[in-house]
């Protein structure tokens, strides 16, 4: 049954607001995958903080020209397409590289990834995957950042140590 035109006005809205407030959209080709395999997929997305949707092309791409800055993805809307939207910009990816390894299958498929204003191709999975999250950068830059303190630490102690070594070592030599 086809959808009526207040439907995909309300369709169109939605995916124009998900577009709007994540910064990350992963345009996927989900077709092959049976039910059980979706429902593990979706699962998996919700889990990492991402939403995976299907939808039409035709929608997402009017969705797509009516917000701007998705030109290149526009060329991938073609075929079975769902999109993973969320925050964390290798979240989708890591989920959709862990789903192929454990399942052994070759779909969920990326076609691209729109990340921060950025464009990547289907190729780039691993590469995505491999990005670190927001957390795990900070957490960097706070031990690079902690790192000249504890020299610091450990430089000013080392002295005090080493004098304690030697008061108590001519303590004991004495009391010998």
């Amino acid at each position: 049954m086809p959808l009526t035109r207040a439907q995909k006005a309300a369709i169109l809205e939605e995916i124009s607001a998900k577009l709007e407030s994540a910064p990350v959209v992963y345009v996927t080709d989900y077709m092959g995958l049976n039910v059980a395999q979706i429902t593990d997929l979706r699962r998996r997305f919700r889990e990492a903080g991402v939403e995976f949707k299907v939808v039409k092309n035709t929608l997402l791409r009017i969705a797509m020209e009516q917000r701007g800055g998705y030109d290149e993805l526009l060329p991938v809307l073609n075929g079975p397409t769902a999109i993973a939207v969320g925050d964390e910009p290798a979240a989708p990816a890591r989920v959709i590289k862990k789903f192929i390894e454990e399942q052994g299958v070759e779909l969920p498929r990326l076609k691209a990834a729109y990340i921060d204003g950025a464009v990547y191709g289907a190729d780039a999975l691993d590469t995505l995957a491999a990005l670190k999250s927001k957390d795990e950068l900070i957490a960097d830059i706070v031990g690079l950042l902690l790192a000249p303190a504890r020299n610091v630490v450990g430089a000013l102690q080392g002295p005090g140590q080493t004098l304690a070594a030697c008061l108590q070592a001519i303590a004991e030599k004495e009391a010998a």
